[in-house]
């Protein structure tokens, strides 16, 4: 794993947008020298002008303001919205433009998942947030329950790095990787000599050098559990390695809980989820499902001394596709105030599911359907890298249609 571990950081837990957004919104339109902000949605709503307004008094401060939006998340900026950015100097750019069929959006695969704010290079934001009303509680029962942090410190410095790098495009090539690794230790260097606060690592998911660093440090966290892992994530979809690690704990008498949807925004992923909880269930683990609203989480602590928040579901997509982008926290009073968070919803919104017991017909059905589905989608990124061997683009809006 080629993430840096960090000490003298300040890491803040922000829940939901109420939460994350005016912390967010104040410090980009208060920035003075520099803005980097990357996003899977943006859209033209509530939340989508109030982030619009604090990137245009950001510009009007004298700050450098860059955006990088996904093409296929946010795909129908109206030029109402767009215009007034570019004008203020915004450089605005879309990830891989959406591509459609008969009206439908085509590219799913393969896509810039970041929430990712850098302002000023002081201050940082990570999280699965991304700037749309459907994470404010006002929106209603649809409403995200999600996460992210606000950082300082010297971690700032590398996801500022990781951000600038991406000016370029968030696909490198291996020359460019090794100027970005190069500016990320140059930086986390500047400050070393800071040992207390948090120690913290900024951990990339890309299809280049870090295919599998955000998998390998939850395994590693997952494998050198003593007492409890908790894990609360949207899409639980993983391989068959970080399966068997989460069964071996629970077997080696480590508390194992999963918080999964129980309210989904899409029906068929939390029923692709539940193929794999008698599975789970059987080792010892155990299921809860959300049932408050969905849940967008993709967050975890381990014997309240390591913690994640980040973009990076627990599924192919994430794990084999997406860029992605998590924070990794070594901190009692952090990963504590985490885990008190998720076990407040685990007590007031959450039923545990039974190991169901079918007959022995229906038993051995579900065990073959089970086995195919499971094996077919841990294979799907697989099929879909070698089929798509294009890179992606990254068009700046306004020369190109996004």
């Amino acid at each position: 794993m080629n993430s840096r571990w960090l000490p003298g950081n300040r890491i803040t837990l922000l829940e939901n947008g109420e939460g994350y957004y005016p912390r967010v919104f104040e410090a980009i339109a208060q920035a003075r020298e520099e803005v980097l902000l990357e996003t899977f949605i943006l859209f033209d709503d509530k939340v989508g002008r109030q982030l619009h307004a604090a990137l245009l008094s950001a510009a009007a401060n004298g700050a450098t303001v860059h955006v990088l939006i996904d093409g296929w998340g946010s795909p129908d900026l109206p030029t109402s919205f767009t215009q007034p950015l570019l004008d203020a100097g915004v450089r605005l750019r879309a990830f891989e433009p959406v591509r459609r069929l008969f009206g439908a959006r085509v590219n799913l695969l393969r896509r810039m998942h970041h929430k990712l704010v850098v302002v000023d290079g002081e201050r940082a934001f990570a999280g699965g947030i991304n700037y749309s009303i459907d994470h404010l509680a006002e929106h209603g029962p649809q409403a995200k329950q999600d996460y992210a942090v606000e950082v300082e410190g010297p971690l700032v410095g590398q996801i500022q790095a990781f951000c600038r790098a991406n000016v370029e495009g968030p696909q490198p090539s291996r020359r460019t990787w090794l100027k970005r690794w190069r500016a990320m230790r140059e930086r986390a260097g500047e400050e070393r000599e800071v040992t207390d606060g948090a120690v913290a690592a900024f951990v990339m998911r890309d299809n280049h050098l870090h295919r599998n660093d955000i998998e390998r440090h939850y395994r590693a966290a997952i494998r050198s559990a003593q007492k409890r892992i908790l894990i609360a994530n949207a899409y639980f979809f993983p391989g068959y390695r970080l399966l068997r690690d989460l069964r071996r704990a629970a077997r080696r008498g480590v508390q194992v809980d999963l918080v999964m949807q129980g309210q989904p925004d899409m029906v068929w992923v939390m029923r692709a989820t539940e193929l794999l909880y008698r599975h789970l269930i059987r080792a010892g683990v155990r299921v809860h499902q959300y049932t408050e609203r969905p849940l967008h989480a993709k967050v975890a602590v381990v014997d309240d001394r390591w913690a994640t928040v980040g973009s990076s579901n627990l599924d192919p997509t994430s794990l084999s596709l997406n860029l992605e982008a998590n924070v990794v926290v070594r901190d009692e009073a952090f990963a504590i105030h985490l885990r008190e968070r998720i076990e407040a919803l685990m007590a007031a919104h959450c039923t545990l599911v039974e190991r169901p017991v079918p007959s022995k017909l229906r038993s051995a059905w579900i065990g073959v359907r089970s086995f195919v589905v499971f094996h077919a989608l841990r294979r799907f990124p697989i099929w879909m890298q070698r089929m798509a061997s294009k890179p992606p683009r990254v068009v700046a809006l306004g020369d190109e249609a996004a």
